[in-house]
Order: structure tokens, then C-alpha cells, then sequence
């Protein structure tokens, strides 16, 4: 599954409900953050590796892959991962089969790959991934508009969040003045579904205890 959508649209929500609505839902959800991991270590944790692999390599490791047996394994912005690395995982794809570094015998595996991405889907396939990987990853693909083109969401958001974070800070808030849920309705929200949960968060932790109302000061 290739999950697509601006940044904070709800990608990594998205891979969750996939996981955690089948068969694999007691089995682990891994997660890799393609973007945070440098390009040296990318292969190691994605397929771990023996002791002796490489210099600082004292103990076995296994790679996320095998970590997710059984699960979902969640590849977070897909399209930043080196052209080397590609073409490994493609094989791992084709053949559900990992060899960890160091290792001469191939690790047979059953993981359901989902991956996401905030390019726009004719990029990634052009610049950021291998044409064969891409078909490989887009078996199903989903793409998640932005908040601006789903305004419908936001009052739902609000009370999610707003309940959320009520317990998480013992507030007792109900809801949003129309002032001030107008304004929030009719923003574009760059920052999609994550700028509006921070937005709510950071209200909710200052407001005053005895305060049950958003107005539009607090924004």
C-alpha cells in the first residue's frame, strides 16, 4: 500500500487503521522514518546484521524487517530512500527474503509493506523512486487530500482533539465560540490536520482551569 498526501495529512494514522483493522493487528507495527536515518546505517536497520559485518558491528541486530514478521512494517517518506537501498528492498519485495549483513543464509519473512510519501505521486515515480520499486510499492494506493480540500473534517477534529487533550491536561473544555470555530473553518491550514492538533494542544495547556470556551483571543 503507497499512502500519499501533503505533510500532517494523516498518513501514519492512515497505516495504522490499515494494520490494525486486519488479520495482522496483534502482530507488530514497525515503523521507519526513511528521512531521519543516514544513508550509512539505512541498510543495516532495515535488514540488521551478524556480528563482524562491519567494524563496530559486536552483536547480532535484526533489521526492522524482521522485527515486523508477522505485521506491518511502515516506510515513512519512501521517496528519500538511497537508489542503493531500492534496489535491495525490491529484491525483499519480490521474493520475501532478507539477508542480514554478514549473514550467508537468506531469512524467509511475511511482512505487508505500507509506505507513504508527500510527493505528488507522478514525481515520486519519476525522481525520487526506482520505476520497478514504485509499481512494486503502488499495488493500492491512497491518496489523502489536504484539510483545506476536506473542510467537512474539522469539526470532527476539533472535539477529537479537544477531548484528547482535556485529559491529558485536566481541562474541561467544551468547545469553540463561533468566532473562533469560523476562523478556524475558513483557514488554510499549510499544516494540515497536524497544525490544527497543535493548535488545540497548545490552547488547551494554557487555557485557564475554570475555562470551558475557545474564543477567538485564545487563537
Amino acid at each position: 500500500v503507497l499512502i500519499l498526501g501533503e505533510s500532517g495529512t494523516g498518513k501514519e494514522l492512515v497505516a495504522h487503521a490499515i494494520h490494525y483493522s486486519s488479520p495482522r493487528a496483534k502482530k507488530p507495527f514497525v515503523k521507519v522514518s526513511c528521512a531521519a536515518l543516514p544513508e550509512s546505517l539505512i541498510e543495516s536497520e532495515l535488514f540488521g546484521y551478524e556480528p563482524g559485518a562491519f567494524t563496530d558491528a559486536k552483536k547480532q541486530k535484526q533489521g526492522r524487517f524482521e522485527l515486523a514478521h508477522g505485521g506491518t512494517l511502515f516506510l515513512d517518506e519512501i521517496g528519500e530512500l538511497p537508489l542503493s537501498t531500492q534496489v535491495r528492498l525490491l529484491r525483499v519485495l519480490e521474493e520475501y527474503k532478507v539477508r542480514p549483513l554478514g549473514y550467508t543464509q537468506e531469512v524467509t519473512l511475511d511482512v505487508r509493506v505500507i509506505s507513504a510519501s508527500n510527493h505528488p505521486i507522478d514525481e515520486l515515480k519519476k525522481t525520487y523512486l526506482r520505476e520497478d520499486l514504485f509499481f512494486r510499492l503502488a499495488v493500492i494506493v491512497i491518496e489523502l487530500p489536504p484539510l483545506r480540500e476536506r473542510r467537512g473534517d474539522i469539526p470532527l477534529l476539533i472535539d477529537h482533539f479537544i477531548n484528547r487533550f482535556n485529559k491529558k491536561y485536566s481541562r474541561k473544555v467544551k468547545g469553540l465560540s463561533e468566532g473562533a470555530f469560523s476562523s478556524l473553518y475558513n483557514y488554510h491550514f499549510p499544516g494540515n490536520i497536524r497544525e490544527l492538533e497543535n493548535l488545540i494542544e497548545g490552547i488547551i495547556a494554557v487555557i485557564p482551569p475554570g475555562k470551558n470556551t475557545i474564543t477567538e483571543k485564545e487563537l
